[in-house]
């Protein structure tokens, strides 16, 4: 009889960040040649398996899109997001299944609520909430994949280096802390609570 598999699930997705330490010096937010860090946080039956589809069929989409794989976007959480953009990503997307057909029944809806309200505190913080984006995909839309990754690759390339990229001058005019534990995630000041 077979051994059982042994670590068969994916790591958990924090795991699959990769820390990456800024330049030496920072730059300018228009850098030529810029080439902006992504993480695209894909659940493994529809986005993750379109992924794999664009890939096998040889389409070309930016390098500098990092996947992160969740058993489903339903698993996509803001604090997520933020430790992504705190450790140096300049954009960051979640990408499930098509509305309406998700294998947890309602996960991407609920990633969809989170990002809204993410980009909504973003803003709040002074950050480009356009930095932070929701798609849906079917697994057979590996086309789809490639060109969701080129557009918001182009987006971000837009927009400049992030907040903590080490390659900007800090997340909004004069410079602050940045959104995370000891922030963001305590009471604010007039008292309403952080993410729920």
């Amino acid at each position: 009889m077979p051994e059982p598999l042994k670590n068969a699930e994916p790591p958990p997705p924090r795991a699959q960040i990769r820390e990456v330490p800024p330049p030496a010096a920072p730059a300018p937010a228009a850098i030529p040649g810029f080439e902006p860090r992504i993480i695209a946080f894909c659940c493994q039956y529809c986005a993750y398996s379109a992924a794999d589809m664009a890939g096998s069929m040889r389409l070309q989409y930016p390098p500098n899109v990092e996947i992160v794989l969740v058993p489903c976007t339903g698993r996509f959480d803001v604090i997520l997001a933020l430790k992504a953009l705190e450790g140096g990503a300049d954009g960051v997307y979640a990408a499930g299944c098509l509305e309406g057909s998700c294998h947890f029944l309602d996960g991407n809806i609920r990633a969809r609520k989170r990002v809204a309200y993410l980009k909504k505190e973003l803003e709040a913080a002074g950050l480009d909430p356009r930095r932070v984006e929701m798609y849906n995909l079917s697994a057979s839309q590996g086309p789809r994949f490639a060109e969701i990754a080129r557009e918001f690759s182009g987006r971000i390339a837009e927009l400049g280096p992030g907040p903590a990229s080490g390659r900007s001058r800090g997340w909004r005019p004069g410079g602050g802390p940045l959104p995370g534990n000891r922030g963001f995630l305590r009471a604010r000041a007039d008292g309403s609570p952080g993410f729920p």
